[in-house]
Parts: C-alpha cells; structure tokens; sequence
C-alpha cells in the first residue's frame, strides 16, 4: 500500500517538474520573441558595424537593470531577461526536486540535491568549487 502512494507522487513529481520546464522554456521564448521584435521594429534597418565590438550594451550588468530596461521596453533588457528565464529554468526544477523530496520524507534524496542546487548556483555566480 505504502508503495503504491509513492509510485502515484513520483508520477505527480515528474508531471509538475515536466510542467515546470515546459512553461519556462515557453515563457523564455516569448521574452526573446518579443524582444527580437521590438529590436527589429527598431534596429531593422540599421547597417552593422561589423569592424567593430563594442561588447555587452550599458544596462545589462546586473539582474535590477536588465529588469529595468524589460519594464522600460528596450529590446535588449526584454531578451536578457528571456535568457536569464532560460537559464533559472534548471535552478527552478532542483529547486521544485528538494520540496518535493522533503514531502516524500526521501532525506537521502533531499541531501543530494541541495549539493546539486548549491553546485548549480555557485556556478551561475561564478564562484568556482
């Protein structure tokens, strides 16, 4: 019996941690889409300047600005924010993986991925282990 409800919340788990990619993924694209759009509303028929690099655009050093410029309708804020989406995404699902596994009273499961959570975070802020 007791491993019968177990099976019925695993399937539960893969389903909202499935769920939870899928509209992430869904959700980032829209940003980037949206944002590509208004660039070429914008920019589209500006010639590149090929020669030269100026690199990453003033207002994209931190997460406070990129939201800013989102908010502000800059294109390039919009799909900063959609690759960042895309990039959480995986934090997002480890994340939903420890709750769900400290429902389930899998301690053994839950230790395991916090070390993958805190891998995963100390490498999006560039800490190296």
């Amino acid at each position: 019996m007791e491993e019968n409800k177990k099976l019925i919340s695993d399937e539960k788990m893969d389903l909202i941690i499935g769920n939870i990619l899928r509209i992430a993924v869904i959700i980032s694209a829209l940003f980037v889409l949206v944002g590509a759009a208004v660039y070429l509303w914008r920019h589209g028929m500006e010639m590149p300047k090929y020669g030269v690099f100026s690199g990453i655009p003033r207002g994209l050093g931190n997460l406070g600005e990129i939201i800013a410029d989102a908010w502000q309708v800059k294109s390039v804020g919009i799909i900063q924010l959609g690759l960042l989406i895309l990039i959480f995404t995986p934090v997002a699902r480890v994340a939903y993986s420890v709750f769900a596994f400290l429902v389930q009273r899998d301690y053994m499961y839950v230790v395991f991925t916090l070390i993958v959570l805190t891998v995963l975070l100390l490498s999006i802020m560039g800490i190296v282990i």
